[in-house]
């Protein structure tokens, strides 16, 4: 089974480069399958990874980042992959 991890967060207004370079920078313990990462406006930063694990899996995932560099704390959601019908 895949399972994908989402991470989001917002950077403090006008930090949103200094969070996307912050993210760059995290390494995992483990290497995901794949492992992507976005930015939208007001700021965000999202980061996707994949793991082959059961959904229950503990898998690593990336930390929160430093106060001063976010808005809140971080979203986080996990996903199990559907077998295309």
């Amino acid at each position: 089974m895949t399972v994908a991890l989402m991470w989001e967060a917002r950077a403090v207004p006008g930090r949103g480069e200094d969070l996307l370079a912050w993210v760059s920078e995290q390494r995992l313990p483990e290497e995901p399958l794949r492992r992507e990462t976005f930015r939208a406006p007001d700021d965000r930063v999202l980061v996707i990874t994949w793991w082959e694990r059961s959904y229950d899996d503990q898998v690593p995932e990336l930390p929160e980042p430093d106060g001063e560099l976010v808005t809140r704390a971080v979203h986080r959601w996990r996903f199990e992959a559907v077998p295309d019908a």
